[in-house]
């Protein structure tokens, strides 16, 4: 499917890849109710009121990445899939 068509997936809960990516297991999801801890140690939860508080996390063999953009590759690619 289309870059368009796996971004509509993810909103809708769903995992999505590209069949070209090198590594195993690796996937892209929704992040939701994002928090992080401050250089004080204060738990901050992000509410933006204008872009929410969602994020694109990009699941690899390494760890989870927050905020992960698409490159123009990824955003160009018909091959993204849905993953369970």
């Amino acid at each position: 499917m289309s870059f368009g068509e796996a971004i509509t997936a993810v909103k809708e809960g769903k995992r999505i890849q590209r069949i070209g990516w090198n590594g195993k297991n690796q996937y892209v999801e929704l992040a939701t109710a994002i928090s992080y801890v401050n250089p004080m140690g204060e738990i901050i939860n992000v509410n933006h009121e204008a872009v929410g508080s969602a994020a694109l996390a990009f699941v690899g063999t390494s760890g989870v990445q927050l905020g992960w953009l698409a490159s123009q590759a990824d955003m160009l690619a018909d091959d993204w899939v849905i993953i369970s």
